[in-house]
């Protein structure tokens, strides 16, 4: 009788076994069916960019932080002048202070005078403060461009147009511009040596 009931037992001990390798299935392809529709969409995305250049943009949450209108932010540019003591002229900003909407153009004007009795060369380096603003202030016309002759007792405005980049750090909210002006030494003595047999200079002949 106990080998009546042995196929019995064995038969009987199967069948868990089977169902849980049925369960373990269903599960497993349970879980390759997510993960294949989950990568849908970065396939997708990968698809439109790769093979048809069209580019999706991020979800509706990002989406307001990229579109900010950066034109809407407002800088203040503030103007400074120095003059080296070798040059003898006055040299001053029309006005200190100046705000503006970043990626628009301004124009400003520095006052210069030569309070010599001769005509002098004089050349402007332009500085930004602070440093890390420099590459975001553009300079579309400026004096500093070329060398600047003056006559003697002569006034003249030197206009500068500047746009700030948007891209301008958010943290810098304001920008200074100076300008130091020097002595062009080399076209001064030029410029002199040209007038000479104008002025009649004794010694200097004039050329025919």
């Amino acid at each position: 009788m106990s080998d009546d009931l042995r196929p019995a037992d064995a038969r009987t001990d199967t069948r868990p076994t089977s169902k849980t390798v049925g369960i373990g299935k269903l599960v497993g392809i349970s879980v390759v069916a997510f993960a294949f529709t989950f990568s849908l969409v970065p396939l997708y995305r990968i698809a439109c960019e790769k093979v048809f250049g069209i580019r999706l943009e991020n979800s509706a949450v990002t989406a307001p932080a990229t579109s900010a209108t950066p034109a809407e932010r407002w800088v203040t540019v503030e103007f400074d002048a120095t003059v080296n003591s070798r040059l003898p002229w006055s040299f001053r900003p029309n006005e200190t202070r100046m705000r503006v909407r970043v990626g628009e153009q301004y124009e400003t004007t520095y006052y210069a005078h030569n309070d010599s009795t001769a005509p002098v060369v004089g050349s402007a380096t332009p500085s930004v403060a602070p440093a890390r603003a420099s590459g975001f202030f553009q300079k579309t016309e400026c004096f500093c461009f070329t060398a600047q002759t003056l006559e003697a007792g002569e006034t003249r405005d030197m206009p500068v147009r500047f746009i700030i980049d948007p891209s301008l750090p958010p943290d810098v909210n304001t920008v200074t511009l100076s300008y130091t002006f020097f002595k062009n030494d080399v076209l001064t003595s030029r410029l002199a040596a040209h007038a000479a047999p104008a002025r009649g200079i004794p010694g200097v002949v004039a050329a025919p």
